[in-house]
């Protein structure tokens, strides 16, 4: 062999047990195997770079004129059947195979099935019209029909039909034949649902009641319901998802807390001012059941003055007068029976009864009187206890209407005013007011709102300032109230910016000044450091 085509990997070190492979290397051997593996793959690609599809025709002998096309037939048939050999079933049990003919088994084709439109009716099956074979089958009937008179058979000669009109012909009867069917169709359907109609009516005189025995059976006869199908119907009853609500907007949450708090502060003032909600509900007044209806109004008024003629009650209502005069037939009753009694007696009594009904009517005038003025000044009394009462309960409660922090506010329009708004107040009362003046006073609620929160901004970074430069600075609150001024620096960025630029700028005048009078810059106090 040539030495210059085997090349020798030597190894540093020789290792006892180990078996290596590439010891000696054929550079000519692997390079003719890799240019042959490139012509049968990268040289197929680069010739067909271009081409998008490739067609190729595998019909057995379809662009060899050599072969007659029955022998191409036969060849194909046989080709076919060797590849379908052996795949449908394992054994050969010598079974008949299907014939076919442009695809229909030549079995089906001998039990001489006619294929039936949608048009015609399973009645006409298998039938065939004599237009139909003449059309298609050139007419057979001439030989077994009776031959006509000579002079008839020349006329028709004459005037044979054409291909067209058969066709024609054709077409109008079977039109008219299925024209003929849906009549006839719906004739029967009509039929069909007067008997019905008239199976109803008769059937409420045949109804029968089933005998309890056979209910019984039935009953047994049913199937229990599966576990599955039990799982499925509590399946059906279980409750559904229900879709959220939206997300509300930015705006409408603003309006929401807005009218929140209006409606706290309403009634905060209300407790101020010691009016009881409660007492301003109007209690509901009893209605009997004969009450009228609230739009019934009186159009004059039948109550009567009472009066008196000769010591007893005029009434001047025909009722009440039937029942004196039903009085009188009682008390003449009365005298009929106690004839024995002489007449002087009755009249002395009589006299002494009407006396003593006048006085005693006078008497209980009197009483009633009396006791009315003492009952209006129980009411009296009992009113004014219950007032002082009330009042004694309210005060507590107007109190700590008082004390608590008002629920909307104002934006302040001047540092003085801010400052005393949070003077005196806790840290939590101070950003519960820088909270509630937000919310009151936001963006979206009205057009000035923006410029005024600005202003609240600029105010709130002044007041941080202030409680910096105390002798003992309080930077719990300073530490607190950095969160209501981040977020007034979010919502509005372009002001907080300008603000405190504005600050810085004064901070770095003042250190200017103090550099050209000492000569040297003293270390920024806490508020500009804050």
């Amino acid at each position: 062999s040539n030495p210059f085509e085997v090349k020798v990997n030597r190894q540093k070190f020789n290792i006892l047990g180990r078996k290596t492979k590439n010891d000696v290397g054929l550079p000519g051997v692997s390079r003719s195997k890799a240019i042959k593996k490139r012509t049968q793959t990268l040289l197929k690609e680069y010739k067909e770079r271009e081409k998008t599809n490739v067609f190729k025709d595998k019909r057995f002998g379809e662009y060899n004129t050599k072969i007659s096309p029955e022998e191409k037939m036969i060849r194909r048939f046989t080709l076919e059947r060797q590849q379908n050999y052996g795949k449908k079933n394992i054994y050969n049990l010598n079974e008949d195979e299907e014939l076919t003919h442009y695809g229909q088994s030549l079995a089906e084709i001998e039990k001489l099935n006619d294929i039936i439109d949608s048009d015609s009716d399973t009645e006409e099956r298998g039938t065939l019209s004599a237009e139909l074979t003449a059309a298609h089958f050139g007419g057979g009937g001439g030989l077994l029909r009776k031959k006509a008179s000579s002079g008839q058979q020349d006329e028709e000669e004459e005037k044979p039909k054409s291909r067209k009109e058969l066709i024609e012909e054709m077409i109008a009867k079977s039109k008219q034949e299925k024209q003929e069917r849906q009549t006839r169709r719906e004739s029967a359907l009509e039929l069909t649902e007067k008997l019905d109609n008239d199976w109803k009516e008769i059937q409420t005189l045949i109804a029968r009641k089933t005998p309890k025995s056979e209910k019984k059976d039935k009953e047994v006869e049913k199937p229990k319901p599966d576990e599955y199908d039990m799982i499925v119907r509590e399946l059906g009853f279980e409750m559904k998802a229900k879709p959220s609500e939206r997300m509300k907007t930015e705006e409408e949450l603003a309006k929401e807390e807005q009218a929140r708090l209006q409606k706290l502060e309403a009634d905060r003032l209300r407790r101020m001012r010691g009016i009881d909600e409660q007492a301003n509900k109007k209690k509901p007044s009893h209605v009997s059941a004969d009450d009228l209806a609230d739009g019934f109004i009186l159009d004059k008024d039948d109550r009567r003055l009472l009066s008196y003629k000769d010591g007893k009650i005029n009434i001047e209502n025909e009722e009440e007068e039937e029942e004196d005069e039903e009085e009188e037939e009682e008390g003449g009753k009365e005298d009929n029976e106690n004839e024995e009694e002489s007449a002087e007696e009755s009249a002395n009594e009589d006299e002494e009864d009407v006396a003593a009904d006048s006085h005693s009517d006078l008497e209980s005038d009197h009483e009633s009187e009396e006791e009315a003025a003492g009952n209006k000044e129980q009411k009296k009394h009992k009113t004014n206890e219950n007032e002082s009462q009330n009042m004694e309960e309210l005060d507590p409660k107007m109190e700590a209407a008082k004390s608590e922090l008002p629920y909307t506010f104002g934006v302040p329009e001047s540092y003085e005013t801010f400052k005393s708004l949070l003077a005196g107040r806790t840290i939590e009362q101070q950003l519960i007011i820088l909270e509630r003046i937000q919310k009151c006073n936001h963006p979206s609620l009205a057009v000035g709102n923006k410029a005024k929160l600005e202003k609240l901004f600029g105010f709130l970074l002044e007041y941080i300032g202030e409680l910096a430069t105390l002798d003992l600075p309080e930077l719990r609150t300073i530490d607190k109230l950095v969160l209501p001024l981040y977020n007034l620096c979010q919502m509005f960025p372009e002001a907080a910016s300008d603000s405190i630029k504005f600050i810085l700028r004064d901070a770095a005048h003042d250190m200017e000044e103090v550099i050209e009078v000492k000569g040297r810059a003293t270390f920024p106090g806490l508020d500009t450091v804050m």
